[in-house]
């Protein structure tokens, strides 16, 4: 199933625009965030969380109860996708609300990299964490933020105002936010490390 591509929805800041669902081969969703895909009358392939609030959600719908503590909601859901045989995720709702979450669905990312090629939305623009060598379309008037977790070695950039060239990015000591693309396409390499890529809208 590697080119079925998943719609996955967390408990959130939830989109403004209703995504476009029918580009999408499964819809699921922690059971903290059903209630959106219930207000736009989206019935998903499978809800999953712990038995907090799944009572509210209908019975024809497939609940997958995760209890376990030692994981979050986000990387339960993860594992039974990926037990599904499901690679490509799209994920809303992994920022907003509370700033822990959102950094430790970041740290969650990171440790499912080499099986899930996971790309987030919300509703400033999207973000994901770069493989060593990408190129990124469309981009000519953006901003785009480079952010090392904890750190990226020999970043060298193409189509950005401010070019890196071969540099170390390190969090706490330096970082790329706020960069402008210059150019409709845009490439970013680096050697070593961990590096998440934002595109602001």
């Amino acid at each position: 199933m590697k080119n079925k591509k998943v719609f996955l929805l967390l408990n959130g800041e939830k989109p403004k625009e209703v995504p476009n669902f029918s580009v999408y081969d499964l819809i699921c969703a922690t059971d903290g965030a059903y209630q959106y895909l219930e207000k736009y009358k989206i019935v998903p392939d499978f809800v999953s969380g712990d038995l907090d609030s799944l009572e509210a959600i209908p019975k024809e719908i497939e609940v997958i109860k995760t209890t376990n503590q030692d994981f979050t909601d986000f990387d339960k859901i993860l594992q039974i996708l990926f037990d599904k045989g499901f690679t490509k995720i799209d994920v809303y709702g992994a920022s907003g609300q509370e700033q822990d979450h959102f950094l430790g669905n970041l740290d969650t990312a990171i440790r499912w990299k080499k099986k899930l090629s996971l790309t987030f939305f919300d509703n400033n623009g999207t973000y994901f964490l770069a493989k060593k060598k990408i190129v990124l379309s469309n981009c000519k008037g953006k901003i785009i933020s480079l952010i090392p977790f904890p750190k990226a070695s020999k970043v060298e950039t193409f189509g950005l105002k401010y070019s890196l060239k071969k540099e170390t990015l390190k969090f706490g000591k330096r970082i790329g936010t706020r960069n402008l693309a210059i150019d409709k396409k845009v490439k970013i390499n680096f050697k070593k490390g961990n590096m998440f890529v934002f595109i602001n809208n």
